[in-house]
């Protein structure tokens, strides 16, 4: 049976509301405002989670985010189970089920332990070594590290939760509810400036909320008093914003920042239903204060992982917030003050406390008096050198230090019992937001912390993130930084009186001495990884210097912590290892999010049939009750083909294509990306972007374009058709509308910002109907009788605007299919009415709707191109026969340079091809590879088919492919090899359908 270690009451539990809860399937009580950490302490339960690499026993460390240890298994085998949940965050409910992760069969007994005796055998970087040989081994190697990889288990269900997101602008950010975090949230508000106050916890007032120590004070108060009187006025202010459980997960430039926000987490299951789980915040303010706090270090001694091994700061948290004693024989370990402010706070709730360790040789401050006088036993200068205990600890081993801190003043060792060692290794600004955004670290020697130094917007941090680890430097420094941050005179908090002791005697040793060689201890740096200080000593041996060449190599930092316990003791080890200064090493890359978020967060409300949004063209209804089969084009929907009479796609397709080339065929083309061009520099900056020039190109005419990437390789390719002097219209492929604008906007803004040109979408303002084959002419003419169709006054790639019914029209005649073509676009709105009077026109003609398939098929009669099919993004213009199109006399554009390197110069590299196979009715499949002899055991791939058709306009089957130097192997032979045979051709000139272009004219 668990005993009950619930010692005092708390005003922030409601321990008149019990709640019922589960962990391993074992029943547990605790009460509303419990974490399951809290909880479970309260029931004497410490162990919770094997470690990821060695499965060793683990227990709940600490008292927040930065929780490595007691990760756990949400609703298990169900779809709303939610894997890598910190039992620290996670408030219990009715109806909750826990289970610890990464051990089988159970937590007590998991056949995993075993690496811990294997250990030795699995140092840093092992599974680089090990897994490389035999190589024929990989795939039995590749069945256990995937099943032995993560923690957690993802669901196997769609999630039923809602999820939300919800955009947020204000004028100031303040991230951040303890004490500074108050102070700059009501100076704002009060400043007329619209603020937002956010915090992880479901109670602001951070750690000073439940301070409880005579020897701190402001204005003659308690702290926490003080401050409860702070939050009661805040709470009343008008203009300023609370949320509560939130938590920011990423700092983006120009301070745009993410925020996730737990709505339902900690209600009971029953009021859940159908209510939002976690919104999105998308917050964009002008000022942002970072007031996260500091985290708090754990020191770096043999074996400080065993269960009821924790941080001090988190001990007294149970005990003054949540009224649970972690142990009942404490014993503390540390640097610094703080642990003898715990060791009060502990002893005034009847808690025992063992003794203090220090390593200090003093410390002469109001708190070690007070412990003094309470006759609790101080070991000074001595560190902890062991820890005994499997599932929890039951004993340490200390021994004196020597006046360095490096070795021992003497062998002799002291063995003391307890089952909660607290351990204080001073404090971390919690930099990560600050860093997210940009911003630049100094290191401060004094205390061997970074701080925030170079801020890359309009932001400042204050309290202990900006190193004010001291309540007075806090109040006086985050009262100046806020005055001249929000431009005012003055603020409430500047003449406070405040009263705490200072702590001048802080002693850093990043790894503490052992009676043993490195080789047979472990020193644990990041618990969640299994990272230990050797390890570390380790990379450096082996030639790792950069910390985040080390960071991978040891995996220190790499878990859902990103490091926020051991970074600061790798980098500490690191220097001193490597004799250089920590500052000089700076700190590995803190990234997003700052605690983790799930996919639902994420993705809000856009899943299912809301992932993306489905784009209709105006004539969608035509092509619906005309039986329409449809594709996903980019977000678009369209018409894929046309089916009579049952007809297969392959029916419908050779019909279609044939009507086109024979008589006529209607494409509905409104997809095909539209960007407004306009201003002086017009002309200048479509020679920028495409590869050909654009300078003379006469109003009223149109061109083809093609646009590379900076690295030579086709980006994308459209008619672009000058309207007017300095206004132009660009189409581009229908899936890459979106992307091409956006890198034009890239370009103008970050480049070229001194062109005079303005870029809009207007793919939505119109409807295309695209008129092709012998008899599109006649067709036109019935349309627009008094529009002179002539080829000397409307000839090939050029436009004319028009009216149809009094409706303007824009008519362009560019082909995309070799036949006689004319484009018409009208206002969207009239696009279904233009449609149907160019069917009933064209009926006595048999013009026939074709779709995206035969397309497809017409285009490649013609050896045209589509980027994205017979491109990959390795593809230039050269490789693809396209040498025509790239100019010889520009100065530049974007991707030229980059056309001239040796490697996009090589004779064999992939190009456009044409093949035919030696079995006309044979339809090549699109994807197969190229070879030119299968005996050769490895084959070698020469290439690959992209486009593959049956013609019936030439009664056999062709197709497009990139060939390695196939521009000079026309009428060479080569195979395809297929499951079962292989497959004749012969390499063609990709041009199959009227090289002479004699239709266009026809």
């Amino acid at each position: 049976m668990s005993k009950n270690l619930r010692v005092t009451t708390s005003k922030y539990i409601d321990e008149t509301s019990r709640v019922s809860f589960k962990f391993n399937g074992k029943s547990y009580f605790g009460y509303k405002g419990d974490t399951l950490a809290s909880a479970l302490l309260a029931n004497d339960v410490h162990l919770v989670g094997r470690s990821f690499k060695y499965h060793r026993p683990r227990g709940i460390m600490t008292s927040g985010s930065e929780e490595p240890n007691a990760i756990v298994q949400v609703n298990n085998n169900t779809a709303l189970t939610d894997p890598n949940v910190r039992a620290t965050e996670l408030e219990i409910y009715h109806g909750l089920e826990a289970n610890s992760q990464n051990c089988w069969p159970s937590v007590h007994f998991d056949i995993g332990g075993i690496n811990n005796f294997l250990s030795p055998l699995l140092p840093a970087g092992f599974y680089y070594k090990t897994f490389m040989w035999p190589a024929n081994f990989w795939e039995k190697y590749e069945y256990i590290i995937r099943h032995s990889a993560g923690l957690g288990k993802s669901p196997t269900e769609p999630d039923p939760d809602i999820y939300d997101h919800k955009y947020i602008h204000c004028d100031v950010l303040v991230i951040g509810a303890g004490i500074s975090g108050i102070m700059a949230a009501k100076t704002a508000a009060k400043n007329n400036l619209k603020t937002l106050l956010l915090d992880e916890k479901n109670e602001i007032g951070g750690s000073t909320i439940f301070q409880n120590s005579e020897h701190v004070k402001i204005n003659d108060q308690n702290s926490s008093t003080w401050l409860e009187n702070e939050i009661n006025e805040l709470k009343n202010i008008k203009n300023l914003e609370i949320k509560t459980r939130t938590s920011v997960a990423a700092y983006h430039g120009y301070n745009y920042l993410l925020a996730r926000e737990n709505l339902t987490d900690h209600l009971p299951k029953n009021e859940k239903n159908k209510k939002v789980r976690q919104r999105l915040l998308k917050i964009r303010a002008k000022k942002v204060i970072v007031a996260t706090g500091s985290l708090e270090r754990p020191l770096v001694f043999n074996n400080n992982d065993r269960p009821g091994v924790m941080l001090s700061s988190a001990v007294k948290k149970y005990a003054d917030y949540y009224g649970v004693a972690t142990g009942q024989k404490n014993i503390f370990f540390t640097n610094n003050d703080t642990a003898y402010e715990s060791a009060i706070s502990l002893n005034k709730k009847g808690i025992k406390v063992e003794a203090i360790i220090d390593i200090r040789e003093k410390s002469n401050t109001a708190f070690t008096k007070e412990v003094e006088d309470l006759g609790i036993k101080i070991y000074r200068s001595h560190t902890v050198v062991n820890t005994e205990g499997y599932k929890k600890i039951n004993k340490i081993t200390i021994m004196e230090l020597s006046r360095d801190g490096q070795s021992f003043a003497s062998p002799e060792k002291i063995e003391l019992d307890c089952d909660c060692l607290a351990i204080a290794g001073g404090w971390t600004p919690a930099v990560h937001l600050f860093t997210q955004s940009g911003g630049k670290l100094k290191f401060r020697e004094k205390d061997q912390v970074f701080i925030p130094d170079i801020y890359p917007s309009d932001q400042i941090s204050i309290g202990s993130c900006n190193g004010d680890f001291e309540l007075d430097d806090l109040i006086k420094n985050s009262t100046k930084s806020l005055k001249k941050f929000l431009d005012i005179k003055e603020t409430e908090f500047d003449n406070l009186e405040i009263n705490c002791p200072k702590d001048n005697e802080i002693k850093t040793i990043w790894l503490l001495p052992s009676d043993k060689v490195l080789g047979k201890t472990k020193p644990f740096v990041d618990y969640q990884n299994d990272a230990t200080a050797k390890d570390i000593k380790l990379a450096l041996r082996e030639g790792f210097r950069s910390i985040e060449h080390v960071k991978r190599y040891t995996t220190t930092g790499m878990g859902t912590d990103q490091g926020k316990l051991g970074n600061m003791h790798a980098l500490g080890i690191i220097a001193e290892t490597a004799g250089v200064k920590m500052g000089e090493l700076g700190t590995t890359t803190f990234r997003p999010p700052y605690t983790p978020l799930t996919f639902g967060t994420i993705v809000g409300r856009n899943v299912g049939e809301y992932f993306d949004t489905f784009r209709r063209t105006p004539m969608n209804d035509w092509h619906i009750e005309n039986k329409a089969k449809f594709e996903n084009v980019g977000q678009w929907k369209r018409a894929w083909y046309y089916p009579k009479n049952n007809e297969t796609m392959h029916d419908a397709v050779q019909r279609e294509s044939k009507a086109a080339r024979n008589s006529a065929g209607i494409l509905d083309a409104s997809t095909l990306g539209k960007i407004d061009i306009q201003g002086t520099d017009a002309s200048e900056f479509l020679n920028r972007v495409y590869t050909n020039a654009w300078s003379k190109l006469a109003i009223g005419k149109c061109r083809y374009g093609l646009m590379l990437n900076e690295d030579g390789m086709v980006y994308d390719d459209g008619v672009t058709t000058r309207l007017d002097e300095n206004h132009y219209i660009m189409t581009t492929t229908t899936g890459g509308a979106a992307n091409v604008l956006g890198k034009l906007e890239d370009y103008l803004q970050t480049e070229w910002p001194e062109l005079d040109v303005y870029l809009s979408s207007v793919t939505d303002h119109y409807a295309t109907a695209s008129i092709c084959g012998p008899n599109s002419k006649k067709i036109l003419n019935k349309l627009i009788p008094d529009l002179d169709l002539s080829d000397e006054s409307f000839p090939h790639m050029s436009f004319k605007n028009s009216k149809i019914n009094n409706i303007k029209c824009r008519i362009m005649r560019i082909s995309f299919t070799g036949e006689h073509s004319y484009e018409i676009n009208i206002q969207a709105n009239y696009g279904e009415d233009l449609w149907k009077k160019c069917m009933e026109a064209g009926e006595e003609f048999n013009i026939t709707p074709y779709g995206t398939e035969t397309m497809h098929l017409l285009r490649a009669e013609k050896g045209f191109i589509i980027v994205g099919q017979d491109t990959d993004g390795t593809m230039t213009p050269i490789d693809l026969q396209m040498d025509w199109i790239v100019s010889k006399k520009k100065y530049d554009f974007i991707g030229k340079r980059s056309l001239y390197r040796s490697d996009t110069m090589k004779k064999d590299r992939k190009q456009l091809v044409g093949l035919i196979t030696d079995n006309p009715t044979e339809v090549l499949e699109e994807g197969a590879q190229i070879v030119t002899n299968t005996s050769l055991k490895p084959v070698e791939m020469l290439g690959h088919v992209t486009s593959s058709y049956y013609s019936p306009n030439l009664n056999k089957s062709i197709a497009l492919a990139v060939v390695r130097g196939g521009k000079n192997m026309l009428g060479q032979k080569l195979f395809i090899p297929m499951e079962n045979k292989n497959i004749n051709v012969t390499i063609v000139d990709p041009v199959f359908f009227d090289k002479e272009n004699l239709r266009l004219n026809a």
